[in-house]
């Protein structure tokens, strides 16, 4: 008797979990069905607005496309979602003054014909906007005076997708004058791409894993300043400029292809590259055919070579600080350009009068670059004691050998303890929380063997 009211209370229960179980499906069935029905056309907003009007869009899910013909303000919050299935961008922007804040944007269609946003009109300012996209970020065309500040631009798809497979984070083509100022972008093509636009400025950003960080071609008049870049293929690829700032910037740990560069100067003309870090990267800087450049008070640290000129002369070298790097310098076939006051640290000099200056100069020996050009396999017998032994014995050419005729005794300490403070900080940060964390799993798990 009391086995089968043992059996009977079990089937009871049974049939009381499926119960429970059903009730909660067919209410996250219910749930989801509803939130699919509440999904708006975000056109259907727009088209109510007049111009000059500024709304605030209530939380929920929008659909794209969408098409702002007149000059608005959208402001959202981090709950509005636009998502964009459709083969046309999310948004596209064709009136001036245009100001869209504050949502975010899932974009699932890939190709340069179908961003995130587009921008065909000037003075549009986007700012605090979370895109995910499986193409195109934010493309600017004919787009003068624009602002983009503080935007998050990530890769929607897998990981594993090739650099040609997906779009760029922020794409300028003939646009003027624009800010691109603190976004935060990862995972695609090349986080900010310029091209054939003047007077710009990129400030502020965070960029990884891309292929290029920033990249700049044939642009005129603007300024890449205080960027941070890290795991990229090249921090920085600066092409076909001329008046251009590069300063103050940080590139580490771009070394994941054989042409990873820190910053990467090729073809550029009356430009200022100055205290930028190149810290980690397989070449710090890399220059080539260029000419009329002052590079000052950069910090090339821990690169496998610190810096490597090709076919670049008329340049100015100054105050540059050469530390641990594999290889300090490599130079060939670039003549004339001034090398002064630098700081190499496997430079053995000599300072009769105490000034912190060599009265030697320090020669960029060209032999080892010479023959791994020539025959790549050498590279096996790097650093070995024979190739060091021929590389002390070649003398070819020593009188127009790259050379710093006034090279620093001692290392600027400042600015190297600043780098050292910084990533300390940060380690004991990390360590902090990670140890923080051990410590409540653990208190959450004794309290709960001990009830």
């Amino acid at each position: 008797m009391k086995k089968v009211r043992r059996t009977l209370s079990y089937r009871l229960l049974l049939i009381a979990l499926l119960l429970i179980c059903q009730a909660l499906f067919m209410e996250k069935a219910a749930l989801a069905s509803s939130s699919i029905g509440q999904v708006k056309s975000l056109q259907f907003f727009i088209d109510q607005l007049d111009a000059g009007d500024v709304i605030e869009l209530p939380p929920g899910t929008y659909a794209g496309p969408a098409t702002i013909d007149k000059k608005v303000s959208i402001r959202g919050s981090r709950e509005v979602m636009l998502l964009n299935q459709s083969g046309a961008p999310a948004i596209s922007i064709l009136s001036d003054g245009v100001h869209l804040a504050n949502f975010q944007i899932n974009n699932h269609v890939s190709g340069d014909q179908s961003p995130a946003i587009l921008v065909k009109s000037r003075q549009v300012t986007l700012e605090d906007l979370t895109i995910q996209t499986s193409g195109y970020g934010i493309i600017l065309r004919d787009a003068d005076r624009g602002t983009l500040q503080n935007n998050t631009i990530t890769w929607l798809k897998p990981e594993a997708n090739k650099p040609k497979q997906k779009g760029n984070g922020i794409d300028l083509y003939n646009s003027n004058g624009v800010l691109i100022k603190n976004n935060k972008i990862t995972g695609v093509r090349d986080a900010i791409y310029l091209e054939k636009s003047r007077n710009a400025t990129i400030q502020g950003n965070k960029l990884s894993r891309t292929r290029y960080g920033i990249h700049c071609m044939y642009i005129d008049g603007s300024y890449v300043i205080d960027n941070e870049g890290q795991s990229n293929m090249t921090g920085a690829m600066i092409m076909g400029v001329k008046n251009v700032v590069v300063s103050g910037n940080v590139f580490r740990k771009q070394s994941q292809n054989v042409h990873s560069q820190g910053i990467l100067l090729y073809d550029v003309r009356s430009s200022s590259i100055n205290k930028n870090i190149v810290e980690g990267n397989r070449v710090g800087l890399y220059m080539e055919q260029s000419s009329e450049n002052e590079l000052s008070h950069n910090i090339v640290l821990r690169n496998f070579i610190g810096i490597q000129l090709i076919n670049s002369y008329s340049n100015q070298f100054i105050r540059n600080q050469f530390i641990a790097n594999v290889i300090e310098a490599e130079a060939t076939d670039s003549l004339k350009n001034e090398i002064t006051g630098n700081y190499w640290d496997s430079f053995q000099g000599i300072d009769l009068n105490h000034d912190g200056v060599s009265e030697t100069p320090y020669a960029i020996n060209p032999f080892y670059q010479l023959l791994v050009t020539q025959t790549p396999a050498f590279q096996l017998f790097f650093q070995s004691p024979g190739m060091t032994f021929l590389s002390d014995m070649f003398t070819n050419g020593h009188d127009d050998w790259s050379t710093d005729a006034s090279p620093l005794m001692n290392i600027d300490r400042s600015q190297i303890e600043s780098i050292e403070s910084a990533q300390g900080t940060a380690d004991v940060l990390a360590i902090g929380l990670l140890l923080l964390c051990i410590a409540i799993y653990t208190i959450i798990y004794l309290g709960v063997i001990r009830e």
